[in-house]
């Protein structure tokens, strides 16, 4: 990934991005990161530029995490075309698997 710096910022513009970014819950990074992805889709004529076409499969921010650092998504499936997907592979489910029910209970037995 590129590396952006922009220098002599103003000091009231600083702040106004600083109490931006705590209003939002984010750091100033991610504020920034978040205003500079907005400006690219918007550029790009579209809301969201991973849904842009053309755009399917490429890398997209989701969203940031505690510290402001993006967490990046590559796939452009839906949930339900996933479960879609899956119910074809496995038509009957995965056998001879432990259920998750069964190791919460085995867990909670244990105390």
């Amino acid at each position: 990934m590129t590396t952006l710096s922009i220098k002599d910022v103003p000091e009231t513009w600083a702040e106004a991005l600083r109490q931006r970014a705590a209003r939002n819950h984010r750091s100033l990074q991610g504020e920034l990161m978040a205003l500079v992805e907005q400006a690219v889709g918007n550029a790009a004529g579209a809301d969201n530029p991973a849904e842009a076409p053309g755009e399917r499969g490429r890398p997209r921010i989701a969203g940031y995490d505690k510290r402001g650092w993006p967490i990046v998504r590559v796939g452009w499936k839906t949930v339900a075309q996933v479960a879609a997907d899956l119910k074809v592979k496995f038509p009957d489910g995965v056998s001879n698997q432990i259920s998750s029910i069964d190791i919460i209970r085995q867990d909670r037995d244990s105390r």
